[in-house]
């Protein structure tokens, strides 16, 4: 996959930001994703994500690092932390801001070590691109975990993006699939990425796929709209 993203976090970092990353998904949305919005400090962090650090505890894993903000926070308060991704320009912006321990993979084929916190921001759970992959999510999850370790992770319910019918219920398409599962592609300087799934999971749905893969769910947080922090533990 052509690395779009990381292009555009790493042209950020050496100082060539010119302009933001366009996303166009499956809802017919097209919309930005500022760059440097990715380099935010803790104080710019939302509610969530702020608490999600707070929490972290041990090693700690950090899966779609993306620019490395959480890493270098959770760093420089003195946690162990390894920032991963399989973009090699987020992971080269990683290593260029100072965060010392770096995995260019993707998560399936990391299988080096444990950890006590499993991380994943910025609706990260969303790389399970399907709602068919979550058991090979979680039994994946289950050989990064030390004894009492935990998963954070945040995410959102989409559905407040479809139409209300006259009854107040909600009109989904029947596309055959979870209403979540959206398909995306990415542009930057007028370069396009290929298409992929991204998985925005409400918390019932969740929490359903949690207990039957053997965890523990609760929500730790509810953000300001629709999107939510859950912590997980193995039963």
């Amino acid at each position: 996959m052509k690395d779009v993203f990381g292009k555009a976090i790493l042209d950020f970092q050496e100082g060539n930001y010119t302009e933001d990353i366009i996303t166009f998904s499956s809802l017919d949305e097209e919309d930005a994703i500022p760059v440097p919005y990715l380099f935010r400090g803790f104080k710019e962090m939302p509610k969530l994500e702020q608490e999600a650090l707070k929490l972290c505890k041990g090693t700690i894993l950090d899966i779609g690092c993306g620019a490395g903000s959480h890493s270098l926070y959770l760093q420089e308060k003195g946690h162990t932390v390894i920032a991963l991704d399989y973009s090699k320009g987020a992971i080269e912006t990683c290593s260029l801001r100072g965060i010392k321990d770096v995995v260019c993979t993707d998560i399936y084929n990391y299988k080096n070590q444990k950890f006590d916190t499993l991380l994943l921001l910025m609706n990260g759970i969303g790389i399970i691109e399907k709602l068919n992959n979550m058991s090979k999510f979680f039994d994946h999850m289950k050989t990064l975990m030390n004894p009492g370790a935990q998963i954070l992770l945040d995410s959102s319910d989409i559905i407040y993006m479809f139409e209300e019918d006259e009854d107040g219920g909600v009109w989904v398409p029947d596309t055959g699939s979870y209403y979540g599962e959206i398909e995306f592609q990415m542009e930057y300087k007028k370069e396009k990425s290929d298409s992929f799934f991204w998985l925005y999971l409400d918390y019932k749905t969740l929490e359903m796929a949690a207990e039957s893969n053997g965890f523990n769910c609760e929500i730790v947080r509810n953000g300001e709209h629709y999107d939510y922090l859950a912590k997980l533990w193995l039963k």
